[in-house]
């Protein structure tokens, strides 16, 4: 997993609540074993037409949001099942962070794990980013983790908090894999003394 500190992108916004995991990921995606591909699935049936055809309506498949790496999106975000398949999907599409009031908690978890930042913001400055990116193509959004903390080329910011361990793990780049290496001298110490 690559460290994550700060990023300056262009911000996404789905003004939806309660997105779930079989929208984010629709099921026909599961049987993929890679973390990579999925991006072609991301909001598969909101995305496209019947027909296969890019659906122009959806935001995502709008110019002026094409490349974003910040999504914006309402509360209880990630909802649903608990599949996995879903950060791998937003990352693969190129999403590294997720701005929200609330999150599903597995999805939420799961977001960490595979080194995106799910920052919870209070519901006024989720509004205030919905605004804000409507009235100005372009958008962009500078996303801290260090100070933790959301800020425009305009002067405005926010706050957000992230559990320390948590920060600490997506600062280094660490997934539960990364985190038993560290300890593999204690390990191999361990196993040698039960031989």
């Amino acid at each position: 997993m690559k460290p994550f500190r700060k990023i300056k992108g262009l911000l996404a916004p789905l003004d939806r609540v309660n997105v779930d995991t079989d929208q984010i990921i629709p099921k026909q995606f599961l049987k993929e074993l890679g973390r990579t591909g999925l991006g072609r699935g991301l909001f598969y049936d909101w995305r496209l037409r019947p027909d296969g055809s890019p659906d122009p309506t959806f935001v995502l498949n709008q110019e002026r949001y094409r490349g974003a790496s910040i999504l914006l999106a309402r509360a209880n975000f990630g909802c649903g099942s608990s599949r996995e398949h879903a950060p791998w999907a937003l990352q693969d599409f190129g999403f590294q962070v997720i701005l929200a009031p609330s999150f599903a908690d597995i999805f939420y978890n799961n977001c960490f794990q595979n080194g995106i930042l799910p920052a919870i913001l209070p519901d006024s400055a989720v509004h205030e980013l919905f605004r804000k990116v409507e009235r100005s193509p372009g958008y962009t959004l500078e996303v801290d983790l260090l100070s933790e903390t959301v800020a425009d080329d305009e002067g405005w910011s926010v706050r957000f908090a992230v559990d320390p361990f948590r920060k600490k793990c997506l600062l280094e780049g660490l997934d539960d894999i990364g985190l038993t290496l560290q300890l593999e001298e204690k390990i191999r110490s361990y196993e040698n003394l039960k031989l």
